[in-house]
């Protein structure tokens, strides 16, 4: 989900420009930039603002509200946790717990090394197969702590480049 484009005030006012006449833009606007950038750049603010004749604390509160925007850039990876009930049923509080711990970070959270942001959501649509979780565009079912272990070493192991 990390985006390697780098914002600017103009790929702002771009994508502004190419929703802001919709019927209900806002939410529109939100997506497309957190889909172009990983995120909502906080400069964004008052251009969404400006051409949605809204107040500032209006987009604010929208974004704030909605647990999937980010004000901030993400992790190399992006890990979320089913928190729906059938998920719940058959140990996702328990995987949560295990994950909050070992990355050392709660939601919303990114790990001090960038490496894994963490975050919750509220249906995958794998319910059979819980607890689930996405990593990235990938869903994984019936994840154990030790699975989740194993996954984090995966995701945290980068290459060495020998200079020689």
């Amino acid at each position: 989900m990390n985006k390697s484009q780098e914002w600017s005030l103009q790929s702002i006012q771009t994508e502004i420009n190419a929703l802001h006449h919709k019927p209900g833009a806002l939410l529109p606007i939100l997506h497309a930039l957190q889909d172009r950038f990983g995120f909502i750049p906080p400069d964004a603010v008052p251009f969404i603002a400006e051409s949605l004749q809204q107040t500032r604390a209006e987009v604010h509160g929208v974004i704030s509200f909605y647990h999937h925007f980010r004000t901030t850039p993400p992790g190399r990876n992006v890990v979320q946790i089913c928190r729906a009930e059938a998920c719940q049923a058959v140990g996702a509080r328990q995987l949560e717990s295990h994950a909050k711990a070992r990355l050392g970070v709660d939601y919303h959270q990114t790990t001090s090394d960038q490496e894994i942001t963490l975050e919750a959501v509220y249906c995958l649509g794998n319910c059979a197969c819980g607890p689930s979780i996405r990593v990235n565009d990938s869903v994984r079912g019936r994840v154990t702590p030790e699975a989740f272990d194993a996954l984090v070493d995966e995701l945290q192991t980068r290459p060495l480049e020998v200079m020689g």
